[in-house]
């Protein structure tokens, strides 16, 4: 999907809502459309068998359960799950949702044609038992692909999996609570673009909706603040043809840091998404052109913090073929913030290492890069941003990181822990340094961004190599939309 897409008519094929199945029967037209438009037709096929398999699975347990329970007892077992859901999220709202307004912003670095960063705004306050959020202050859309089309349901679902999972995970999910959100999105913003927008990078806006309700959330429920972390899912495609002549298209996920905690330290290398895992290096290698150089997290890239950010992972990718890729990533500018006096993490980037010895630094969000084979990239994603005060981290918590790799001798020092020999904390200049640091250091801030914008932007090309993106420009009813 292209990055420099200016309208969704670039980004490919448009297909309605339409039944594959109509009365159990196969519309075998439907399938051959959509398979005609997927680069490895096998693969889709399998997944969309698997797909049906498992709604016919579900629908037998279903009648399984109506022809032993009978049709009344079902319907009224279903009422009562939504509404023992209801009950339960309406005492959680009560509880961590103020009626006093809070407010929150992120960005998108760019939009993968020079432009940005995109500010995500949100208040939230309570009336009465409904949690009310207002996107208002939002950027009007981008002219690009990054716009994602929020749908106010699905954003319930998202708050609610986030409130049950913090603060009762013994809460059945469903959707029994959302009469109890309110959801207010401009119209133009770059939430809910217009129609023709393009919106086939849309997922790291929707990765950064997550950090957004959690600095919302852990003002009125400190309890339950999270620093920034992974909010993102970055993409690698790598494609061409084998030395068979057969087409080939690899399609890899990253991995990151979560975010320091109030319950611990977050884990290294980790996805957006739980559920998802990563593919065994054989597996690439066996079925890909390439060989993985080396796949390790990247020591320092978690914010310091009494519980630290996760680390970021780098995966060296060598290409075995000619081809061509393209990535779709964030967080290359600004980093992800730390909280209670949590550093920030760690931040991306996309380094390629030609075969002829030369070096190049790739935008975050790029397409159609020509690889040769013995090019080598270097793919490296960000951490999270650490959780408390650095300097009250257990020194041999320290220690322990350091013998691990994961945090190195002169980065121990962010936590004020000085290691020795052996990876052993020496406790009176671990003591000593603590003492100076917190002298010199000023006021411990609850949000830790690292620096603002504008001297991200200054820094930005000594930094990371590239040129610093530009002030979004957006159309003049774009502007006037986005702020109604």
């Amino acid at each position: 999907l292209p990055t420099d897409a200016g309208q969704i008519f670039e980004e490919g094929i448009q297909i309605p809502p339409v039944k594959l199945y109509r009365k159990g029967e196969l519309n075998k037209e439907i399938q051959a459309l959509v398979l005609r438009n997927c680069r490895m037709p096998q693969w889709n096929r399998a997944d969309l068998d698997a797909i049906v398999a498992a709604m016919r699975l579900a629908e037998r347990r279903v009648h399984e359960i109506v022809g032993r329970f009978g049709e009344d007892e079902y319907v009224a077992a279903m009422e009562e799950m939504l509404a023992r859901n209801h009950r339960a999220m309406s005492a959680i709202i009560k509880m961590v949702v103020p009626e006093k307004k809070a407010y929150f912003e992120d960005f998108i670095d760019d939009d993968g044609v020079g432009m940005g960063p995109y500010k995500v705004a949100c208040s939230l306050w309570r009336e009465g038992d409904v949690a009310v959020f207002d996107f208002a202050g939002t950027d009007p859309q981008s002219l690009s692909s990054v716009n994602f089309l929020l749908n106010e349901e699905m954003f319930k679902m998202f708050f609610g999996a986030i409130l049950i999972s913090l603060f009762d995970s013994q809460i059945l999910f469903n959707d029994g609570f959302y009469d109890l959100v309110e959801v207010r999105i401009p119209e133009g913003s770059i939430l809910k673009p217009r129609r023709p927008a393009a919106l086939s990078c849309r997922t790291h806006m929707l990765g950064r909706i997550f950090d957004i309700m959690g600095g919302l959330l852990g003002q009125g429920a400190p309890e339950g603040l999270n620093a920034a972390g992974f909010s993102d899912s970055p993409h690698l495609m790598y494609s061409g043809y084998d030395a068979k002549g057969e087409w080939y298209q690899l399609y890899q996920l990253g991995f990151g840091g979560i975010p320091g905690r109030p319950v611990g330290d977050g884990p290294d290398g980790h996805s957006l998404w739980p559920s998802f895992t990563n593919v065994p290096n054989e597996f690439l290698e066996s079925y890909f052109p390439l060989r993985i150089l080396a796949y390790e997290t990247i020591a320092d890239s978690g914010g310091a913090g009494k519980h630290r950010g996760g680390n970021g992972v780098r995966i060296s990718y060598q290409f075995l073929e000619d081809g061509v890729i393209s990535i779709h990533d964030d967080r290359w500018l600004t980093h992800p913030w730390g909280v209670n006096g949590g550093l920030p993490g760690g931040r991306s980037s996309k380094i390629l290492h030609r075969a002829d010895g030369s070096r190049e630094a790739l935008p975050s969000k790029c397409d159609r890069i020509q690889v040769r084979s013995g090019d080598v990239l270097d793919f490296n994603t960000w951490g999270g941003g650490g959780w408390g005060d650095p300097l009250k981290r257990d020194p041999e918590l320290v220690a322990r990181d350091c013998a691990r790799g994961l945090v190195s001798v002169e980065g121990a020092r962010r936590y004020g822990v000085v290691v020795g020999a052996g990876f052993q904390a020496d406790a009176a200049a671990t003591e000593a340094l603590r003492r100076q640091m917190a002298l010199e250091r000023k006021e411990i801030p609850i949000f830790n961004r690292g620096r603002s914008i504008e001297a991200l932007k200054a820094a930005c090309l000594e930094e990371t190599g590239l040129t610093p993106p530009r002030t979004p420009v957006f159309a003049r009813w774009m502007t006037r939309a986005a702020s109604h």
